[in-house]
C-alpha cells in the first residue's frame, strides 16, 4: 500500500494570539511534487453534554463574532497548558453554567477540521449536576444566557439552525441515540 503521508520541509510562524496560532508549512507530497499547506494549531477543547435529573439539557445562548450571530451551544471551552480534559470540563461547566456534576463520563474526543486545523475536542456528558452558591467566574469576555431545554426542544433548534455547531449537533444527536437504545 502506497503511503500517503507528507514530508514537512519548511515551517513558517505567520501568527500567534491568544487562542490560536498559524502556520504555512511546505511539504513534499507523496508523488514527490511539493505543496503548501495552511495550519491552525490550537491547545485542545472539551464540551459537556449537561443533563438534569429532570432529563433537561444545559445550554448556553452566545455571540459567534466569526459567524456574526447568536447560536445555542453545550458548554465548552480550551484547555490551559498541560489541563486534563476531564478537569477542563468540570471547569467549564461551573464557569459558564454555574453548576457541578457528580458524574462526568468521557463520550468521544475528535478533530473538527483536520483539513486545516488540529482542534481536538473532548465531549463528556454531565449528570448528577448540583447547582453552586459560589460558582467560578466566567471568562471576563464571555456573556451567555442559561437555558435548560428539553430534547424536542434541541431537535427544534437544530431544524431551526439555532443549534449550528458540530460539537451540540453531536450532543442532540447523543442523546437522541441513547433515548432509542433505552426503549
Amino acid at each position: 500500500m502506497k503511503s500517503l503521508e507528507e514530508k514537512t520541509l519548511k515551517t513558517e510562524q505567520i501568527f500567534t494570539g491568544k487562542v490560536i496560532s498559524l502556520q504555512v508549512d511546505d511539504v513534499e507530497l507523496p508523488n514527490g511534487k511539493t505543496s503548501k499547506r495552511e495550519i491552525v494549531k490550537h491547545p485542545g477543547a472539551v464540551a459537556v453534554i449537561p443533563v438534569t435529573a429532570d432529563h433537561k439539557i444545559i445550554m448556553v445562548e452566545q455571540y459567534r463574532k466569526a459567524l456574526e450571530r447568536t447560536i445555542v451551544e453545550i458548554p465548552a471551552g480550551k484547555l490551559e497548558a498541560g489541563e486534563k480534559p476531564e478537569i477542563c470540563a468540570a471547569r467549564e461547566l461551573e464557569e459558564e453554567t454555574g453548576y457541578e456534576c457528580a458524574n462526568l463520563e468521557w463520550l468521544i474526543s475528535f478533530y473538527t477540521s483536520p483539513g486545516f486545523a488540529d482542534e481536538i475536542i473532548h465531549v463528556y456528558k454531565a449528570t448528577g449536576l448540583t447547582k453552586k452558591a459560589n460558582p467560578a467566574a466566567a471568562d471576563e469576555d464571555e456573556f451567555v444566557n442559561l437555558m435548560e431545554i428539553t430534547l424536542e426542544e434541541a431537535i427544534q433548534l437544530v431544524k431551526e439552525q439555532k443549534i449550528f455547531d458540530a460539537k451540540t449537533a453531536y450532543a442532540v444527536q447523543h442523546l437522541q441515540l441513547q433515548e432509542v437504545l433505552e426503549k
